[in-house]
């Protein structure tokens, strides 16, 4: 069902909200902060934050059009079903990490830092931001910033086997993120204290486990 996976998506996204503001927070306020007397440059915050979804939703496609030519070996291994189960059990890593059990999955940024470290230089070209089209490809660099959660929701869109699904998969992931770095602030700290009550971690994390737990049923 890939209503359930575009849910998933978006829910992992908007429910790991407080990790966000982590890896990204300090990004986002500098882009948003405007000179003494001045509005934030709220412009300049969407272009950023539209810079970075592009780059999650081309890693989308081009992990889809890796899925779909593995599929092409289903007559040797049973390719779908393997990056079905891989796919659900990541759900389920998330799951773990956003309920506060098992931090897991921050051993995926660590393997990301290698191509990091290549692909950060290029932010220094569009510093500091004067328009938003600065911002569109600083966000677009920053997309590549290492992050469990992206590399994670990666997994299920290679699971697809499809380009436009992994595309709109990781889609749903970006729009999920949203909130959280397009309210930076005063708000965003308030919204990030709530996302780490405890309570809301466990129900959070048990919720996208579920969602992980419910495809594993589905390969029996």
């Amino acid at each position: 069902m890939p209503e359930l996976s575009l849910i998933s998506a978006f829910l992992v996204g908007l429910l790991g909200g407080g990790h966000c503001v982590g890896m990204c927070g300090g990004i986002v306020s500098a882009v948003t902060l405007a000179l003494p007397g001045r509005r934030p440059r709220v412009g300049q915050l969407l272009a950023y934050n539209g810079g970075r979804i592009s780059s999650y939703v081309l890693a989308g496609v081009v992990a889809g059009v890796v899925g779909a030519s593995g599929f092409f070996l289903n007559h040797v291994l049973p390719v779908e079903k393997l990056l079905y189960a891989l796919a659900s059990l990541m759900l389920v890593v998330l799951g773990l990490y956003l309920a506060g059990l098992w931090q897991g999955v921050l051993l995926l940024e660590r393997m990301g830092g290698a191509l990091w470290k290549h692909i950060q230089p290029f932010s220094r070209n569009f510093l500091p931001l004067k328009s938003a089209p600065q911002a569109y490809l600083l966000g677009m660099v920053m997309g590549w910033l290492p992050c469990g959660l992206v590399y994670s929701v990666l997994v299920a869109a290679l699971a697809t086997g499809d380009p436009l699904q992994g595309g709109l998969l990781m889609l749903a992931f970006g729009l999920g993120t949203l909130p959280t770095l397009m309210t930076m602030g005063l708000a965003a700290v308030r919204l990030k204290a709530f996302l780490q009550l405890l309570w809301v971690r466990r129900a959070s994390g048990l919720l996208v486990l579920g969602f992980g737990l419910f495809g594993l049923t589905r390969l029996f």
